[in-house]
């Protein structure tokens, strides 16, 4: 179980809203968002209603600026991380739809180029566990969650121009 309290203002200020689950549309709640807690749990934040536009990561702690973050709006949904125990799989195409090279991982790759000669990646099959892709090397820039399934095309999910260049399982104690 996770608990997240969002705050209208930076440093905890403002109207709060409190959420222990998914919430694709915080906006009925406060008309924004710029600061939150995390209490219990993982959760991925998005500037998007319906888990869209850029995500974040955010575990057990206070953020007190969202600014901070290196997003530009305010957060407008967000979805708990289950706890996963057991393997991560997790197989990777350079193409859409499968195609072009692939390769299978099960552990953390901070750069698909140096271990795989991989020039991108654009779709994936995650077979066990939670990932999160970074479009630069060495988990940095932007990040996209991955939960059990098949994901055909980045750019249909509104991922269009962006490469994915490195992968962590997510294994926090959430």
């Amino acid at each position: 179980m996770g608990k997240i309290t969002f705050y209208e203002e930076k440093n905890f200020q403002g109207r709060s809203y409190e959420c222990m689950s998914d919430c694709s549309d915080m906006t009925s709640y406060l008309s924004r968002c710029q600061s939150c807690r995390v209490e219990s749990g993982c959760f991925m934040v998005y500037d998007r209603t319906n888990y869209m536009g850029s995500q974040y990561y955010m575990k057990r702690g206070e953020y007190s600026d969202y600014m901070s973050f290196g997003m530009s709006d305010s957060i407008r949904s967000c979805r708990l991380i289950p706890q996963h125990q057991g393997q991560f799989r997790m197989k990777v195409y350079e193409n859409e739809n499968f195609g072009g090279q692939s390769h299978e991982m099960m552990d953390d790759c901070d750069n698909i180029m140096d271990r795989y000669r991989m020039n991108d990646c654009q779709s994936c099959n995650v077979m066990d566990g939670h990932w999160l892709m970074y479009e630069q090397p060495q988990y940095r820039g932007k990040q996209m969650y991955m939960r059990p399934g098949e994901y055909r095309s980045f750019r249909d999910m509104g991922m269009s121009g962006m490469r994915f260049m490195s992968m962590r399982r997510i294994m926090d104690s959430c």
